[in-house]
C-alpha cells in the first residue's frame, strides 16, 4: 500500500507544480529507470513511456496512471 501511495503523491505534486506547461518523472526499480511520466497540464493527463519497448501510453485518471506505474515496477 505504501509504493502505491508514494506513486500518487508523485503525480498529485506533478498536478500542482504549474512551473513549465508540463512536468516530468521517472521510476525506477532497484536504481533502473523502467519508465518516465509526463503530465500536460493544458490537456490534464499522463503519458507512461515504458523504457524497454519504447511504447506511450495516455491517461486522464490519476488512479489508472498510478496502477499502471505500479503495474511496471513489478
Amino acid at each position: 500500500m505504501s509504493q502505491l501511495l508514494g506513486i500518487i503523491q508523485r503525480l498529485q505534486a506533478m498536478q500542482e507544480d504549474d512551473t513549465a506547461d508540463t512536468q516530468s518523472r521517472r521510476f525506477e526499480k532497484d536504481g533502473e529507470p523502467l519508465c518516465e511520466v509526463r503530465y500536460f497540464h493544458a490537456s490534464n493527463s499522463y503519458e507512461i513511456e515504458i523504457y524497454g519497448d519504447k511504447n506511450k501510453y495516455q491517461f486522464d485518471d490519476i488512479d489508472m496512471t498510478t496502477l499502471e506505474i505500479f503495474e511496471i515496477l513489478q
